[in-house]
């Protein structure tokens, strides 16, 4: 072999190496593809020793079942680490089966959050834009000037699919899908509660709306997008979509109830749509969740900061909504994001404290105003008090734009 054939292989051999190790760096740094390292990691996130369980917040959850009623599953964590975690209560009341701390719930409006993650995906990927009209993706949809800007951030003005098709659909035990709640809309083009981007309104149908998009847009159902975007990516390996459309039971064993134990309260034709619901999850999983938030798995930190920002009035001078979250800006930039769930017997809080790195997770079963009563736990973790009411100021009525 001559020397310039040597040193032509040696050059080729050169490339071949560079790229390959190019290659190995980017697959590793794609943030869905997993590994034995994520799973170690993840798992250290989830490692708590009862007998190491902060004493206050251990007293605080005792007095909030025994004297409010709280009855779930609740975790707090910080810096990364379960300072205490509870199952307590029941989980089925008629059956007494007690709670545990795996247990799945309906995650009720949380789902919203998780919907957001995935259009600001679609929207990094180019297949979206905010400024995308409902139109573009359903032609007869009814109304004009809504895009998913104003979908995200509850502006579009629409009227609550939950109390416009109780009395357009028929057959109560057959469920809708998102499609169908669409048809509806489409057909019976039912009044909208104000012309779109002229004032915040809370509502269902806004996200319901993003979920039939997320599958018009994807050619997938939205629980096997959020399958393979997020939980998996996530390592949620206990969180689901479960719609009545595919499951004439739902696979958990978490029933929610009335505020007096005297009835079960069961899924019906309006547990199928998705998207502004449906999600069932665990208090680790969401601990993984807002692990996979905050070290950028999910999301970029530019369409984090898009979500985590106010686009509304904001309420008694410090909460507001973004895209699919709730939040609290305090002062000197302080930001807490959350978001309540109020649904078919379930009540929930999920906080996120992005300066402190603190978690606060309250998942109820039993639909009373225990929740309403965290005040003491938020000044013990020295956060804001998540709660309208402990602030004045200009917004909307009390419990105008809750679930």
């Amino acid at each position: 072999m001559t020397y310039r054939n040597i040193l032509a292989v040696a050059v080729m051999a050169t490339f071949l190496f560079t790229n390959c190790s190019s290659s190995n760096k980017k697959a590793a740094a794609d943030p869905h593809v997993r590994t034995k390292n994520d799973d170690k990691a993840d798992s250290l996130l989830l490692v708590y020793n009862p007998a190491k369980g902060n004493k206050f917040i251990a007293d605080f959850v005792q007095n909030l079942h025994k004297k409010y009623g709280f009855n779930g599953n609740m975790l707090v964590a910080k810096d990364g680490k379960i300072i205490y975690e509870k199952a307590i209560g029941w989980a089925d009341y008629l059956h007494r089966d007690s709670l545990k701390i795996n247990s799945e719930f309906e995650l009720a409006s949380v789902t919203k959050t998780f919907t957001s993650v995935a259009i600001m995906q679609l929207i990094e990927k180019g297949k979206l834009s905010l400024k995308d009209d409902v139109k573009k993706f359903f032609p007869n949809f009814p109304y004009d000037g809504i895009n998913i800007k104003l979908l995200l951030s509850h502006r579009s003005g629409m009227m609550n699919y939950v109390y416009f098709t109780d009395g357009i659909w028929k057959d109560k035990k057959k469920p809708m899908s998102n499609m169908d709640v669409m048809n509806l809309i489409a057909e019976y083009k039912p009044a909208r509660y104000a012309a779109p981007d002229t004032r915040f309104h809370y509502n269902n149908s806004n996200f319901m709306v993003l979920g039939a998009i997320i599958e018009k847009v994807t050619g997938k159902k939205y629980a096997d997008y959020m399958m393979e975007n997020v939980f998996k990516p996530a390592g949620m390996k206990h969180t689901h979509v479960y719609s009545t459309t595919v499951y004439p039971k739902i696979p958990v064993d978490v029933v929610g109830h009335d505020r007096t134990w005297r009835y079960s309260v069961v899924q019906n034709f309006l547990d199928g749509p998705v998207g502004d619901k449906g999600i069932y999850s665990t208090v680790h999983d969401l601990v993984l969740y807002d692990n996979a938030l905050r070290t950028g798995r999910l999301l970029t930190k530019p369409s984090l900061d898009s979500a985590y920002t106010g686009h509304n009035k904001a309420i008694n001078g410090h909460f507001n909504y973004g895209y699919g979250w709730r939040m609290f800006d305090g002062e000197n930039g302080r930001k807490v994001v959350y978001h309540t769930g109020w649904w078919h017997g379930f009540r929930h809080i999920y906080v996120r404290d992005l300066d402190k790195n603190i978690v606060v997770i309250f998942l109820g079963n039993l639909t009373n105003g225990s929740l309403l009563h965290l005040d003491d736990l938020y000044k013990y973790l020295k956060m804001p008090v998540i709660r309208k009411g402990a602030y004045s100021g200009n917004g909307s009525l009390p419990g105008s734009d809750e679930d």
